[in-house]
């Protein structure tokens, strides 16, 4: 069963991708997106089932019996280097499979709606499956090469998705982007990853984890390691200063934002970090670069979504952002408060990524939140499972973003590995949170629509290309018969819904199930400062309620009305204009990494490829013609010519003969 949990989306990547290939073949006829769909959804819906049956297996066993292991074939053997290809399910893996079956899941269903104009869903669905399924090998993986194989899997789906309406040049970027930038992160993971190898012998986490706690090894190489994976971490989740591709991520389907952003590649980083915790915990030095690259990544991230004005870019910059929060809890060692956020956000953010897929199918393809509103009563079922995960990602209690988020920012006041500044940082990134993200609610979803609203007899005119993202829709300039989305679409958000509610349940603190579950697998989380007492908790907890509600205040003070937010946007326009081009770090890589390169390869293009290179290859080929030449002169036919030449053979073997006799 444990080996069915990837195999299952992989068979469905299978099906659908010899069902497309075989249709290609004969002429591309256009399928249903349901019977794609139907195939893709009951497969990662089988292996959600599977995890489900698994973990509830490891909640009845006796603590130091929950894990489940299965090698399915020996991989790598090389000297020294063996390495079974070995599957590992305990506390930390099973919390990761439910959220990427189940939450992927209701993605795939949201899905079959989505793309039900798509030319090809047979190619969709199975690059989703595999995509899926990689990422389940990725946190499944026994070993660290078994993982990544799993990381880069998810890099390569994350191309051909994100890609993949390929004929437009910017989505073909966009993809390639998204691939390079990951690849510089790759690096690093490669290297931690041999020098885990070199120092300790073996690269299986069971094995690891009790050679780093007995051989004694220097801290220089262990922060070194640790260093050398979270560059990794910043490519494949995103942070400073490898973040540049995740907003670009857009370009592909709503869908595949929010499989990426929500349930799986994105958190590979958090994972990865919490798996090797054991190793980070013996390096202060690491975690505290981990801590402030996290804090700062958050805060930065926070401040360009607030003048974003595609709704997919916020919530983009808002992933780079809460991402921040993930890896700032880890930093301080609160590897299990790291964790809880992966969760609750993988709920509210999948939810907040569908319900903008909702509106931009209700919308006909229209993305920019300044040509919307008043959709509250156009769309009533987007508008309300919306506003619940508008107001978890807020931080507003009793729901779910409140309590990881609450955790994260305790955790980073009192740890022992914490400072109140990273509390400063988290607490302002906060109130930036809850005040972009009510400026995206209230121009989407509140006051009067700033498009003119076709009538009816309209709504057949512009009912085109749902589910293709081809850009920003003609909303503002002509009327839109805005609908609701179908109950495919709406179902599935529902249910997110509700668990964005819920989910905080798991990890209320001093009382959390989540905690006590990770507590085998994850690095104990480090002592409190001496100086901060517990009901300092309780203050904290309050200025975080405050902090979201001024933040959710402002917000509609300033956009509330639409003059006041022309006045606002006037005064603040040098500052609006930078956060608009996100602190123009694209332009800066461009000038300074881009153009370079670019340079670089036009002078060895120009130089060392036309005139050494060509010229050698060139010049062996004059030489093979001019010896071909010289041959094909004499095969020319001619007996003359050719008694001639036995005549002067005859003669040089007679002189030969001759000069042998006489010395």
């Amino acid at each position: 069963m444990l080996a069915l949990i990837p195999l299952l989306p992989l068979i469905g990547f299978l099906i659908n991708g010899s069902w497309y290939a075989l249709g290609q073949a004969r002429g591309g006829k256009a399928v249903p997106a349901t019977a794609a769909g139907g195939i893709a959804t009951a497969t990662i819906g089988a292996s959600f089932v599977c995890a489900l049956m698994l973990f509830l297996q490891l909640l009845g066993s006796e603590e130091e019996a929950r894990t489940l292991e299965v090698t399915l074939f020996h991989w790598i053997s090389a000297g020294a280097l063996q390495i079974p290809f070995t599957l590992r399910f305990d506390q930390l893996s099973s919390l990761f499979c439910l959220v990427i079956t189940g939450v992927g899941s209701l993605i795939h269903i949201f899905s079959i709606g989505y793309m039900g104009h798509d030319e090809s869903p047979q190619k969709f669905f199975a690059y989703l499956n595999l995509f899926c399924a990689f990422m389940l090998v990725l946190v499944l993986g026994g070993s660290l090469p078994v993982l990544f194989l799993g990381w880069e899997g998810v890099g390569l789906c994350s191309y051909l998705l994100i890609s993949y309406w390929y004929t437009d040049p910017d989505k073909a970027s966009a993809g390639k982007k998204a691939f390079i930038v990951n690849r510089i992160g790759d690096l690093g993971f490669l290297l931690g990853m041999f020098l885990i190898f070199t120092t300790f012998g073996s690269l299986d986490f069971t094995a690891l984890k009790q050679l780093v706690l007995t051989m004694p090894v220097s801290g220089g190489i262990m922060t070194t390691i640790c260093l050398l994976l979270f560059v990794g971490c910043t490519g494949k989740s995103a942070q400073i200063p490898l973040f540049v591709w995740l907003p670009d991520a857009m370009a592909g389907p709503t869908p595949v934002s929010a499989l990426i952003h929500a349930a799986t590649m994105v958190t590979s980083g958090i994972y990865l970090v919490s798996r090797l915790s054991f190793m980070f915990a013996l390096s202060p030095d690491a975690l505290c670069v981990v801590a402030t690259i996290g804090a700062a990544t958050a805060l930065f991230a926070a401040t360009i979504a607030i003048a974003q004005n595609d709704i997919k870019k916020v919530l983009a910059y808002s992933t780079v952002s809460q991402l921040g929060y993930m890896f700032l809890a880890c930093g301080v060692g609160a590897y299990a408060s790291g964790v809880f956020h992966v969760i609750t956000h993988a709920f509210f953010k999948a939810l907040l990524f569908m319900g903008a897929g909702s509106v931009i199918h209700g919308m006909h393809e229209e993305q920019d939140i300044q040509k919307m509103g008043g959709l509250r009563r156009l769309m009533p079922q987007t508008f309300l499972v919306f506003a619940v995960g508008w107001l978890a990602i807020a931080g507003i209690p009793p729901l779910s973003g409140f309590v990881s988020k609450d955790e994260i920012l305790w955790m980073a006041f009192a740890s022992e590995h914490g400072s109140v500044a990273l509390w400063v940082v988290g607490a302002l990134t906060a109130a930036l949170t809850a005040f972009y993200m009510s400026r995206l609610f209230i121009l989407t979803f509140l006051g009067t629509p700033r498009f003119k609203v076709a009538e009816p007899q309209d709504k057949g005119h512009h009912d085109h290309g749902h589910g293709h993202d081809h850009g920003h829709g003609d909303a503002a300039h002509h009327g839109v018969a805005v609908h609701e989305s179908p109950a495919v679409m709406v179902l599935p958000l529902a249910v997110l819904a509700v668990l964005s509610a819920v989910a905080g349940a798991i990890g209320i603190p001093h009382m959390s199930w989540l905690e006590h579950w990770l507590h085998p697998v994850l690095a104990h989380a480090p002592a409190l400062r001496p100086e901060v007492h517990h009901e300092t908790e309780w203050v904290l907890m309050g200025v975080s309620v405050g902090i979201a509600i001024v933040g959710i205040a402002l917000a509609f003070v300033i956009y509330g009305n639409l003059k006041t937010a022309e006045r606002f946007k006037t005064q603040w326009a040098s500052l609006a204009k930078i956060l608009s081009n996100k602190w123009y770090v694209d332009e800066f890589y461009d000038a300074l990494i881009v153009k370079p390169l670019n340079a670089l390869a036009t002078i060895l293009w120009k130089f060392f490829d036309v005139k050494v290179i060509d010229r050698i290859v060139l010049s062996l080929g004059d030489a093979s013609n001019q010896s071909g030449a010289l041959a094909r002169s004499l095969q020319n036919g001619s007996t003359q010519l050719y008694a001639f030449l036995m005549l002067a053979g005859f003669l040089s073997i007679v002189g030969y003969s001759l000069y042998g006799i006489f010395h």
